[in-house]
This record gives C-alpha cells, structure tokens and sequence, in this order.
C-alpha cells in the first residue's frame, strides 16, 4: 500500500526560503508520479509540481516556475523548495502520489490516488 507524509511546513516572512519533505512508501512502478499541491485560503486546490518516480518527468506550474523546485534523495524522499516566498503562497500543501501514463503535470490523474495529510506553510510581512 502506498504511504504519504508531508513534513517541514511552518512560518515565514516575505522573501524566505522554505523546503517540505514528503515521505513516500510502497511506490515501485515506473508509472508512479509525486505531485505537491496546495490550497490557499478560500482558494480551490491546485497542483505545483509533478516528478516521476525516477526523478524524470518534472512538471512546475508557470506561477511558481522561476522560485520552485521538486526534487528527491530517492524513491522515498521527496522535496519542494520554495524560494522568494509571497503572502499568496501561503497554503495548505501536500504531497500525492499517482500512478498513471498521462504524465505528472495532469492533476486530476492524482484525485482518488495516495495524499497526505497536508502541512501548512504562513508567508507574513
């Protein structure tokens, strides 16, 4: 069974850096994706970011393109980098993991798949 855990969220002031981690289990197969996503408040979720299983396959949405970066150690340990924070990145993140061919930036191949709890990240001046 795949296992999903975000960690690392917190508070920061505009322009801060801040990087979360997820922990990904039981995801072997070559079609696995790791997507982060948010949701701001009063805000409908979004996808960030998608990276395939190997590392291959990175997907950043164009907002974020230029201060985000999705990486991992491994297949277990996953990261989003977030550089120059800005009020509106402020947000409920997670991590997803989706088995699918159609490539990780299509986010609705994520829904009904493997999330996390969530780990909340406040940008403040």
């Amino acid at each position: 069974k795949v296992q999903v855990m975000e960690s690392g969220g917190g508070s920061v002031q505009i322009g801060e850096s801040m990087r979360i981690s997820c922990v990904v289990s039981g995801a072997s197969g070559y079609r696995h994706c790791v997507g982060w996503f948010r949701q701001g408040p009063g805000k409908e979720r979004e996808g960030v970011a998608g990276i395939g299983l190997d590392g291959g396959s990175q997907y950043i949405i164009d907002s974020v393109r230029d201060r985000f970066t999705i990486s991992r150690d491994n297949t277990k340990n996953w990261y989003l980098q977030m550089n120059s924070l800005r009020p509106e990145d402020t947000a409920m993140y997670y991590c997803a993991v989706a088995e699918t061919w159609a490539g990780c930036g299509v986010w609705s191949e994520y829904e009904n798949q493997y999330w996390g709890q969530g780990t909340q990240v406040t940008v403040s001046s």
